[in-house]
């Protein structure tokens, strides 16, 4: 079963900390295992209430970023996993591309529209692969 990776700040949570309850609703529907990711160091990680987080969380503290692809390289290898068994959703383009690149597929989540339907679809179609 696939493991599903979460973006943290200004997808899951808000910079206030605040989780999208809505899309936690979502993902727990889901039976698979889920990690959120994030860069953050130890201030923000309490900053964004990351401590206090539902699910797994990870993080590399910016070194590297998750714009470079050295970050999954270094996530998949702690948890002993492959591309082929995660699907990964993300605010940031650049981080997508970088997940993408070591083929983890992955969805670019729009953190303004907030279109959980869309990441709906995503999921399910991703899941089944």
């Amino acid at each position: 079963m696939k493991t599903i990776l979460v973006d943290a700040v200004l997808t899951f949570v808000d910079e206030g900390g605040h989780i999208f309850a809505d899309m936690q609703s979502l993902l727990d529907a889901l039976p698979n295992r889920k990690i959120i990711l994030t860069g953050a160091d130890d201030e923000q990680f309490q900053r964004f209430g990351l401590d206090r987080m539902p699910y797994e969380v990870f993080t590399l503290k910016h070194s590297p970023e998750k714009s470079d692809p050295a970050y999954y390289r270094q996530l998949l290898e702690h948890f002993n996993l492959s591309a082929d068994d995660v699907v990964y959703f993300e605010h940031d383009p650049d981080a997508v591309s970088s997940a993408a690149s070591l083929g983890i597929k992955s969805y670019q989540y729009d953190s303004d529209t907030k279109d959980l339907h869309a990441l709906a679809l995503f999921l399910h179609k991703a899941l089944q692969g």
